[in-house]
């Protein structure tokens, strides 16, 4: 590279090249994404993008933009939907109903003693006072 005009026309290759990378996969990603489209459509536009990458790239924004953006929205919002339902069941845990259901079920199938289902029972409902091991909680 001899000039500076050498450099500037390398900084915009290189632009570019990682825009039409981020581009491409984000139209890959959208193109199986979508279940509408049959295999063969989706071939026909993977080899475009192969074969003639910009034009290919131009012609699937503008045919299907608006429709990828409403897929990434769908995609997002089923996204936070499991996030926020696995929170739930992971931060909210079992009632004091089923703690207790479950452990009478112990208590039925002879797993647990009469004391251990009181003592679980008292844990669920919140007034534990001793522990397993029948030793108060401080």
């Amino acid at each position: 590279m001899d000039s500076f005009w050498d450099y500037v026309w390398y900084t915009v290759v290189v632009f570019a090249f990682v825009a039409y990378l981020i581009v491409l996969f984000q139209i890959i990603v959208d193109l199986f994404r979508d279940h509408s489209v049959s295999g063969w459509v989706k071939a026909v536009w993977v080899i475009g993008l192969v074969v003639l990458p910009y034009l290919t790239a131009l012609v699937y924004l503008i045919a299907r933009g608006r429709g990828m953006a409403l897929r990434a929205q769908q995609a997002q919002a089923e996204a936070k939907q499991a996030t926020d339902e696995y929170i739930r069941t992971v931060a909210v845990g079992k009632s004091p109903a089923q703690q207790i259901a479950d452990a009478k079920a112990l208590l039925d199938s002879g797993a647990i003693t009469p004391a251990e289902y009181e003592h679980l029972k008292a844990q669920a409902l919140g007034n534990a006072t001793t522990g397993r091991d029948g030793v108060p909680i401080a």
